[in-house]
């Protein structure tokens, strides 16, 4: 009986010894058996395929392989990893001019489903293009792809200072490194600064209206001046669309021809401002208090409170004449001795309103609810062709 030592094609470590009979096809079934591999062609030590089991010698040393030419483990660098698939051979990568020397397992290992390690898993399987000086080339920045490679090292997210989060973010989307992405997401939402959500204070408003241009227009679109006190200041032609004004003390100030639309002004003190030609559609005042406010306008420019929420607003002895109240919400609302004349009060919901001593002449009462309305000492009755329900 015979026996021989078997290799992996191009490897001279972990061989093994076996019995040689039977035929050739008998031999390669065992050497698939021991080596672990898919055994096709056996080669002696000098490169000679051997097609015929007779030809083999007590203690010859054979080369195993799966259909690869011969690689004498003597001239070949390459280890046996390589040839068995666990492919931790080096190799250098040309990155946008910038040369990066790794192990093809750790492009490989670590993310197994990514772009990289489908480049680098199997040998040539993308036609990897390389350099003069043999580098795989490939066409991306250097600075984001360093951080990626270090991360496939050793797990770790390490960014230099300098460094974009967000670039070395889209390099890990497009090498696939979904368990990088998620880290780069986090870093980034904490390198963020918090938003400040605290209201403005009477003193930084002050400020921004002193360096303001009396004829440039104060643009305060959805800031936050809840609880501030604004009172008796000069606030003609700002726009407030959508601001956050509740709780506000804007008691005397002069709020003509602002824009007040859609913004928050509930519970907010108005006592005696002055709000000609004020624009306050879909606006919520809920509860606020503008008692003796003006909105009058001698030029004939009207008020806008249309849509607007009112309910339980205290705006007694208040100037509203041409005032714009069509569909606002009135109900519970304190409008004794008021002056409402040419009032446009259509659709609006004036239930449960105390409208005593007021001006309604000429005023638009057409399908607005006034069910539980007090009309007592009104200084002008209601016209017999206004419909009230």
């Amino acid at each position: 009986m015979r026996r021989v030592t078997l290799f992996v094609n191009g490897s001279a470590r972990n061989g093994k010894v076996v019995a040689v009979y039977g035929t050739l096809s008998d031999l390669l079934s065992v050497a698939s058996n021991k080596l672990g591999i898919k055994a096709t062609s056996v080669y002696n030590g000098k490169g000679g395929l051997i097609d015929d089991i007779a030809l083999i010698r007590d203690d010859d040393v054979l080369f195993v392989c799966e259909g690869e030419p011969f690689i004498d483990p003597q001239t070949d660098g390459r280890a046996q990893e390589e040839l068995t698939g666990s492919h931790t051979d080096w190799l250098t990568l040309n990155v946008g001019g910038r040369y990066f020397t790794t192990t093809r397992s750790t492009l490989v290992n670590k993310e197994p489903d990514s772009m990289l390690a489908h480049m680098f898993k199997d040998k040539d399987a993308w036609g990897n293009k390389q350099d003069h000086r043999g580098a795989f080339l490939i066409d991306r920045s250097p600075e984001y792809f360093e951080p990626i490679l270090n991360y496939l090292r050793h797990g770790q997210l390490i960014v230099n200072d300098g460094i974009n989060l967000l670039g070395v973010l889209e390099e890990a989307r497009f090498f696939g490194i979904d368990s990088l992405i998620e880290h780069l997401e986090i870093a980034i939402k904490n390198s963020q600064p918090a938003e400040d959500h605290s209201p403005i204070s009477r003193k930084e408003f002050v400020r921004f209206l002193l360096a303001t241009p009396t004829k440039s227009e104060l643009r305060c679109q959805g800031l936050n001046f809840s609880g501030a006190d604004l009172s008796r200041l000069d606030l003609r032609y700002i726009n407030f669309k959508m601001a956050n004004l509740s709780r506000c003390n804007l008691a005397h100030a002069n709020l003509c021809c602002a824009n007040l639309e859609r913004a928050d002004l509930s519970g907010s003190v108005l006592d005696c401002a002055n709000l000609q030609g004020v624009k306050m559609l879909c606006s919520n005042a809920e509860g606020a208090s503008l008692k003796g406010c003006n909105f009058e306008d001698p030029s004939g420019l009207k008020a806008n409170l249309e849509g607007a929420n009112l309910k339980g607003v205290d705006m007694e002895g208040s100037q509203m004449t041409g005032i714009n109240l069509r569909v606002a919400t009135l109900k519970n609302a304190k409008l004794k001795n008021c002056n409402l004349r040419g009032a446009t009060l259509a659709g609006t919901d004036l239930e449960n309103c105390d409208l005593s001593g007021c001006d309604l002449q000429e005023a638009n009462l057409r399908g607005s609810n006034v069910k539980g309305a007090i009309f007592e000492e009104m200084l002008t009755p209601l016209h017999m062709s206004q419909s009230v329900r």
